[in-house]
């Protein structure tokens, strides 16, 4: 078996990254050597591989969902915006610079098809099935000259194409019909059917339209997924935390302690790797909320200033809105503040920018004793070792270079009273190590909160992905779905029009 699938959607975030993590997991359960993959991907969350390349987290994580270490191959182009009009270029897990949207699509874009061709085919010779995720929509008819990552790689694949759309937000009949009426014929005939995601209520109610649908298009509809609260893989952009929505919409055992405490996430802009405070949140007791005013943080046991891809921005901004001066007066207090990658940055007492804001020198809050120059070369690293007494792993992804000049080391930065600042990403999935952090706020903030001894960040992950097995295996037609993935799209399919423009 050689097989494949492009799992694409009427929309972003119609749940094409959490179907392709269940297709995954459902055909690795059958005994399928399988891996997942998408050519172009747009976020501001990312990961580190093994080899030190940068890849989408949902790619991490479907990776996960297959049983098998992420590479740069499954992602290949990553796009990680700095603002409204331009983003860094990530090519096979390295950065090659920055362009703007037009410049993007004007050109290069289409210029990377050998490549992303050359990865997909890399994998589809190792593994016995790759399951391709798409972008946005592939009915985008402005950007279908130079797709890489819908239309265009299911056709120089020749990849059967299943179309996600979500029926909670209204409208998925007119979705699944319009986007294939968007297709030009060829397109079209790799369109195979539609995948109903996000259906509360009574399946033989829908049947009616699905049949209708059919009638109309020639193409099937090979499953209806239910709802479920707290479903999702880590998130490619927005302000849903995956795993805190599984700890909070689910039945989780009370705290363990007396107290509860309580997280506040500065929400800064252009905010990376968010995903950190998932950890936090997955711990019996812990809430977490994000804001955006200095008044939020009154009640706040800790103050977490997260990764952002515009360190410089993000320090205006909390300037601007005040918290700047909330958080310090919280580092005078010793109140506790975490700062991870560019929250770090922002607390220490300055920053040479040239590179990522152009601004030069730009004062920071001064809370930490750290002086921060921004080099033009990436650091990608996955480093371990001990915090508290406790052994923790992570992940680097900055150009700023920290020069730490006091206070007690903790991990690569450092700690002054209860202030603390790292650029690693991801320490605190480590369970041991949160639980030490986690009394140590605990008792700075004087809360009676006491972390559960046996919360396993990475059993929650794995009983996620299991979740998400389990929706394709019983709700949807898993024998029509190999058939499709084995064997491509079936042939005569009808042609919908109007079909593309010229």
């Amino acid at each position: 078996m050689s097989g494949g699938l492009l799992v694409a959607g009427t929309t972003s975030d119609a749940g094409k990254s959490v179907v392709t993590a269940g297709i995954c997991r459902w055909l690795v359960r059958q005994g399928v050597k399988v891996a997942p993959f998408k050519a172009q991907n747009m976020s501001l969350n990312s990961f580190v591989t093994r080899e030190g390349a940068e890849i989408g987290r949902a790619q991490a994580m479907q990776a996960q969902a297959c049983r098998v270490e992420p590479t740069a191959l499954m992602n290949p182009v990553l796009l990680k915006p700095g603002g409204e009009q331009s983003s860094q270029v990530v090519l096979l897990g390295k950065p090659v610079g920055e362009l703007s949207a037009r410049g993007y699509h004007g050109g290069r874009q289409q210029k990377l098809l050998g490549t992303v061709l050359d990865c997909l085919a890399e994998l589809r010779g190792t593994y016995d099935a790759v399951i391709c995720e798409g972008a946005g929509s592939p009915a985008e008819i402005n950007l279908r000259r130079t797709d890489i990552v819908n239309m265009g790689i299911a056709r120089n694949a020749r990849l059967p194409v299943l179309v996600v759309g979500d029926i909670d937000r209204g409208g998925v009949f007119a979705s699944f019909f319009g986007t294939v009426a968007l297709l030009s014929r060829e397109d079209q005939e790799f369109v195979a059917g539609f995948l109903v995601n996000k259906f509360r209520g009574d399946v033989s109610l829908l049947e009616p339209g699905l049949d209708m649908l059919h009638g109309l298009t020639g193409r099937r509809t090979y499953g209806v997924l239910p709802f479920r609260h707290g479903l999702g893989i880590d998130e490619e952009d927005g302000l849903r935390v995956s795993l805190r929505g599984t700890v909070r919409e689910s039945n989780v055992s009370p705290p363990v302690g007396e107290d509860v405490l309580r997280v506040a996430v500065c929400a800064i802009p252009l905010m990376s790797n968010f995903t950190d405070v998932d950890a936090l949140a997955a711990e019996p007791g812990v809430v977490v909320r994000f804001v955006d005013r200095p008044e939020e943080l009154a009640d706040a046991d800790l103050v977490v200033i997260p990764g952002t891809r515009g360190t410089v921005r993000a320090l205006e901004w909390l300037r601007e809105r005040g918290l700047a001066e909330a958080i310090v007066r919280r580092a005078a207090e010793q109140r506790p503040v975490l700062g991870v990658c560019g929250g770090f940055q922002i607390l220490g007492e300055h920053i040479e920018d040239e590179v990522e804001s152009r601004q030069g020198h730009v004062e920071g809050l001064g809370v930490l004793p750290v002086r921060v120059r921004f080099a033009r070369g990436k650091t990608l690293a996955r480093p371990a070792g001990k915090a508290l007494g406790e052994r923790v792993e992570g992940y680097e992804i900055h150009h700023g270079i920290a020069d730490v000049t006091g206070g007690e080391p903790f991990l690569d930065g450092c700690r002054v009273g209860q202030t603390w600042g790292t650029h690693w990403h991801g320490s605190l999935e480590s369970d041991g190590f949160r639980r030490a952090f986690l009394r140590e706020v605990a008792a700075a903030a004087g809360r009676r909160f006491v972390p559960a001894p046996d919360t396993s960040f990475a059993a929650l992950r794995e009983e996620q992905l299991d979740r998400l097995g389990d929706l394709i295996d019983q709700h949807a037609d898993t024998d029509a779905l190999w058939r499709l993935i084995e064997s491509g799209a079936p042939q005569g399919l009808p042609f919908i029009p109007p079909g593309a423009p010229a």
